[in-house]
């Protein structure tokens, strides 16, 4: 079905498009100025490029945005919203002309910049530049792992692009260094990113700052390069796709020579990037490009594509539908195990004796422990996709059971990130934002720096990236401060919508990593230790699964408390041994856990009275990390035992011991509230 025979009198299906373009240029304009916000230039510039891709190539449905064998288009340069709402508008989505006019607006789904799970056809929430590529690649790298694992003679059930507009800005941003590197070592030939080269930044010219040879740098990555000089030609935009789809090898960067506020005034101008262009200026352009002065026009033959864009996306899902239900027939065990991966539904007995997979006195690191668990939970689960960056013998992070993913191995659950953290956690968020595949990603606590514009991306989502940090404090040793997070666990704690777990002990650990299998509606950052950690409570190690509620007794007096020790992770230990020398002197003295404080915050105000009873005022808080945050818990009277500063070069227990985190700076703190 060719979806632009409409009834166009007079014309021709050239005259179609151009009238379409103009549509996306004028709606963008239009909704910037009635918001008197926002960034026309971009998409007048990428008008052509985008609606040749949307109109030509692009496999989606209106009716079904969430169709899993669509192909992935982001929008990396997400300052570009408005040509993304447009063709979503002109094609068919849930997103009215009504929701264009309120732009920028209150509780409209067309935010300044995109955001995922707002709006319908938003694959990823971009903004941040470079994020978007970076995520692209994870994109990519889902699609060829699930084609790897379920794909069949006769029976290509996964195979779609992904697609990733980009401009000048992202690419000078380091993440898209990392990330295209990366997709370049590892071939991804379903992976184009189409370049808006307009040579235009927020402060003029893009020789102010980048003149570097883009074309050149990509070819070194391995990637195919091609270059469209007009920006407004289809044809040669229609060629240029084709030809990267035809590189299955390779992905492929088509630089497009386009003009920022193509038509207007203000044309190959930064004043036309982040400002509406003023009253005068859309007359003139309106003037220019011959359109009507009405705003938001939709000339009738564009808005009758909308009937199309529905039909062809229908049938195109329809067919694939009936490919899977034949597929169902042929293969039932990959088709079972393809459903329970595309609904994020768990194998049934998936968890089944984590509880107790550890000896009740086990003394491990929490690393080593997680490394344990994260081998046997990739079997069961068969979709978590994963990897570190270039610290795998540290981070434990390798699935035994699989092989390194690259382009020869395409089925490997085990991905080698390189150095490259910022890029790791965007390709995280990528790889678990395409659907059935479960993202992780591992580096030490103190590189969570590096990551963390797309943590917060996958907190501000709600996506359940995975985040294996180990060497989660002083307790790093040798390395010094450099590689000695202080302040990182706090404000990891401060990222709203970031579950963080800090367990004490291996059987904490394995309630940790169940946790993060289980969360839907926010990533996980799991912090973990170098040093080994003994268990909490030997003689009951079911205490453990008091970890679901953030904090709970690990160790209770006869009575009610007259004093609180709480700790976290390896401090928990500490909190422990003073605790037995008071309670020999005959104090009664409650010790806590508190692996998380976002879970421990969500229980019921009687649960948290409970474990923390607020006549008790007496309260000692142990931390090996920034005490600052902590008053919450201790209140006014209480006390932090913990980091004001960086650490040092020495051996882990000589850190402890010169920094005052240990048992006795704890019986100290408490004896001298007691005395109080």
């Amino acid at each position: 079905m060719d979806y632009r025979k409409v009834n166009l009198q007079p014309g021709s299906p050239e005259d179609l498009d151009d009238l379409a373009i103009n549509t996306i240029r004028f709606l963008s304009i239009d909704a910037v100025e009635q918001a008197n916000s926002g960034h026309p230039g971009a998409p007048m510039g990428m008008a052509a490029m985008a609606w040749t891709l949307w109109s030509r190539h692009l496999r989606f449905n209106p009716r079904d945005p969430q169709w899993f064998n669509r192909d992935r288009l982001i929008l990396s340069n997400g300052h570009a919203s408005m040509l993304l709402y447009s063709l979503l508008h002109l094609s068919g989505f849930q997103l009215s002309l009504d929701d264009l006019r309120n732009f920028r607006q209150w509780g409209s789904p067309t935010a300044g910049h995109p955001e995922y799970g707002e709006c319908p056809g938003v694959e990823v929430t971009t903004g941040p530049l470079g994020q978007g590529i970076a995520n692209a690649v994870g994109f990519a790298m889902a699609e060829r792992w699930l084609a790897a694992q379920f794909n069949k003679p006769q029976h290509e059930l996964i195979d779609h692009f992904t697609y990733v507009f980009c401009g000048d800005g992202d690419l000078m941003e380091g993440i898209s260094s990392e990330a295209c590197s990366f997709a370049g070592h590892q071939g991804l030939g379903k992976l184009i990113c189409l370049y808006d080269s307009n040579q235009i930044s927020i402060e003029g010219s893009t020789a102010l700052a980048f003149t570097e040879k883009v074309r050149r740098r990509y070819r070194a990555y391995g990637w195919q390069v091609l270059r469209v000089k007009r920006g407004n030609d289809m044809q040669a935009l229609d060629k240029a796709i084709r030809k990267a789809r035809a590189d299955i090898d390779r992905p492929s960067l088509i630089e497009v020579c386009t003009h920022i506020g193509y038509g207007s005034p203000k044309q190959d101008s930064a004043a036309s990037h982040g400002s509406p262009l003023g009253t005068e200026a859309v007359a003139a352009t309106r003037g220019a490009l011959g359109w009507p002065a009405e705003k938001f026009h939709v000339p009738a033959p564009v808005a009758e594509l909308r009937s199309g864009y529905l039909e062809r996306g229908t049938d195109w899902q329809r067919q694939w539908d009936d490919a899977l239900e034949s597929y169902a027939q042929l293969h039932p065990a990959d088709h079972a195990r393809l459903q329970l991966y595309m609904d994020g539904d768990l194998p049934e007995d998936w968890n089944t004796g984590l509880d107790s997979l550890f000896s009740a006195d086990d003394g491990s690191a929490s690393r080593s422990s997680s490394g344990k668990l994260l081998g046997l939970l990739g079997e069961r689960l068969g979709n978590l996709v994963g990897g570190s960056a270039d610290l795998e013998p540290s981070n434990k992070s390798w699935q035994q059971h699989s092989e390194m993913q690259d382009a020869d191995h395409p089925a490997g659950n085990n991905i080698r990130f390189g150095v490259r953290e910022h890029a790791m956690a965007a390709i995280v968020n990528g790889l678990t934002l395409h659907g059935g595949v479960r993202g992780y990603g591992a580096t030490f606590l103190q590189f969570a720096d590096y990551m963390r514009p797309a943590m917060r991306l996958a907190a501000l989502m709600g996506i359940p990236s995975i985040f294996v940090f180990t060497h989660d404090s002083i307790g790093l040793g040798e390395d010094g401060p450099t590689h000695q997070p202080v302040e990182h666990l706090m404000s990891l704690r401060l990222m709203p919508n970031m579950l963080v777990l800090r367990p004490a002990d291996s059987h904490e650990t394995a309630i940790a990593w169940q946790l993060a299998i289980e969360s839907r509606e926010s990533p996980v950052s799991l912090i973990l230790t170098r040093q080994n950690l003994p268990a909490l409570r030997p003689d009951n190690p079911g205490l453990a699964t008091g970890l679901r509620k953030g904090a709970y007794t690990v160790q209770e007096c006869d009575g009610g408390p007259e004093l609180l020790l709480i700790g976290t992770g390896s401090e928990v230990l500490l909190a422990q041994q003073a605790a037995a020398r008071l309670s020999a002197e005959g104090h009664r003295v409650r010790v806590v856990s508190m692996p998380s404080w976002e879970l421990f915050e969500k229980q019921s105000q009687a649960y948290r009275d409970s474990v923390l009873p607020p006549a008790c005022h007496r309260r000692v808080a142990v931390e090996a990390g920034i005490r600052m945050g902590w008053e919450r818990y201790v209140g006014d009277r209480g006390r932090v035992i913990g980091m004001d500063g960086f650490g040092a070069s020495a051996p882990a227990e000589v850190l402890y011991e010169k920094f005052g985190i240990t048992a006795e700076a704890v019986y100290s703190a408490a004896r001298t509230l007691l005395e109080g």
